[in-house]
């Protein structure tokens, strides 16, 4: 009688290959889907594990959208953790970006104005999502542009040209305002605006440039008739004072003579003083009566004597 767990040697499988060598390659293969599922395994935890972690840059607020939707919340810098697959984390920038475009428009008086606008602008970062939400990644070219040229186009057309010219700052200060107040209620804060200068038809521009050429030269002989009224008012005022001088200097010398003449009635010596002062020390070549009003000769004391004594006599 045959044993039946005694080994046989001859086993073999339907195909011919003996049992032993069968169990060995089902070893092997059973040893490779191990080590594939292993690996496997890990580079599901791996994609797990970065689909879960999410990291937001300096200068950037993260938007988390769960399932296509935006959450109502907006992540800082640095790391967070979110649901895999599920949740996508969208990064905007909240730093000052600059922005910078050509703006037309028509003044009051229809004359064509063209300009550049640039401005410095950063996003509410606490209000990132709601941007997000409303107008997307590229909110710039959604909103900024439209912004200002709609703002240059209803500010311009409360000036006219020449008062864009004299009134530069007020126009731009208005135009600045109406970017501001537009870009504010859609979340963007905006810093600085910078506006060149406004530029107009080559027509437009001769036709000031004369008008300030006619004005330079009207200045010029404003100027030159002031000079001319100054030199006059100067030139009457010398003969003012000159004929106040003069009226003076008569009004002196009617006075002295005044006096002189009131002195010579009280005492007759007085020409002879006179003559004594202003006499240069000088002697006269020939002498005679007259000759030295201040000197009197003995003859001539003798003859002025005679008629004092005739007359005392009588």
């Amino acid at each position: 009688m045959r044993n039946p767990f005694r080994r046989s040697e001859n086993r073999r499988t339907p195909e011919g290959e003996p049992l032993e060598h069968t169990g060995s390659s089902f070893a092997v293969k059973s040893k490779k889907l191990t080590i594939i599922a292993a690996i496997v395994t890990f580079i599901v935890i791996i994609v797990l594990m970065s689909e879960s972690v999410v990291i937001v840059q300096a200068g950037h607020r993260g938007v988390v959208l769960y399932v296509g939707a935006v959450e109502n919340r907006v992540l800082g810098e640095g790391v967070h953790y979110i649901i895999p697959f599920a949740e996508q984390v969208i990064q905007l920038e909240v730093r000052t970006l600059k922005f910078e475009a050509n703006a037309s428009a028509a003044s009051n008086d229809l004359q064509e104005v063209a300009t550049v606008i640039a401005l410095n602008y950063h996003i509410d970062p606490s209000k990132a999502n709601i941007i997000y939400q409303q107008l997307g990644a590229d909110y710039a070219d959604r909103i900024i542009a439209p912004t200002i040229q709609e703002s240059v186009k209803a500010s311009v057309a409360k000036f006219n040209a020449e008062q864009l010219i004299t009134q530069r700052a007020t126009a731009k200060a208005t135009i600045a305002q109406a970017i501001r107040n537009t870009l504010s209620a859609r979340n963007i804060l905006v810093e600085n605006v910078f506006i060149t200068d406004f530029k107009f038809s080559e027509s437009f521009s001769t036709q000031v440039e004369s008008k300030v050429v006619a004005f330079q030269k009207y200045l010029t002989e404003q100027n030159n008739l002031k000079a001319i009224q100054v030199i006059a008012n100067q030139t009457v005022v010398q003969a003012q004072a000159q004929a106040r001088a003069n009226v003076a200097r008569a009004s002196g010398e009617a006075q002295a003579i005044k006096i002189i003449t009131e002195q010579l009635r009280q005492s007759p010596q007085y020409l002879q003083w006179q003559s004594i002062n202003r006499w240069n020390g000088q002697m006269p070549y020939a002498l005679g009566s007259g000759a030295f009003p201040f000197f009197q000769l003995p003859l001539q004391q003798q003859q002025q004597q005679q008629p004092i004594q005739n007359q005392t006599r009588q």
